[in-house]
């Protein structure tokens, strides 16, 4: 089978974390209406994959603590093999996207899976998912609460780890 002509669907799964608190609290505590603080992953080649402060890891669709996403989005389709999805996944793992450079408003899971479904498709994520933080910090409650926040690792369990440095095979 010739592998180039190959094309694979590319899914967006969109998790609000506040299960609908975000829509109710904010605009008393940020005076601006969110309608969630959102996780994101990127599905593909039967897998969902995602980021967090354990650094990326892939679980079956839907397969987290976090249960079936809120809303799925078609990115695309990519010719992008598997092979080398994952070659390129073990290297973001290895630099980029270790769990150590988790960051909650800079650097999480939807930065990540902005860039993957650049990479497979060319296709950004929805803007609302990646301006959630500056929408956040613009506010002066956000302000007071970013110490605190800074803190965070998100990493919804029930994944299992790519790249782990304790994975030894």
């Amino acid at each position: 089978m010739d592998q180039h002509d190959s094309t694979f669907g590319v899914q967006l799964f969109i998790y609000d974390l506040s299960r609908g608190m975000a829509r109710q609290l904010s605009p008393i505590m940020l005076g601006k209406q969110l309608d969630g603080i959102w996780h994101t992953s990127v599905v593909v080649y039967g897998e969902e994959f995602f980021y967090g402060g354990a650094g990326i890891s892939s679980c079956p669709p839907g397969g987290t603590m976090l249960g079936p996403p809120d809303t799925v989005v078609e990115l695309g389709n990519t010719e992008v093999t598997e092979e080398i999805f994952m070659d390129y996944l073990s290297s973001l793992g290895e630099t980029t996207y270790s769990g150590d450079k988790y960051r909650l408003f800079e650097h999480n899971c939807n930065t990540f899976t902005n860039e993957v479904a650049q990479f497979l498709t060319g296709n950004k994520i929805p803007s609302y998912i990646t301006d959630l933080p500056s929408e956040v910090l613009s506010t002066p409650f956000g302000q007071v609460l970013r110490p605190i926040l800074d803190s965070i690792h998100i990493a919804p369990p029930g994944g299992n780890v790519i790249n782990s440095q304790n994975n030894h095979s």
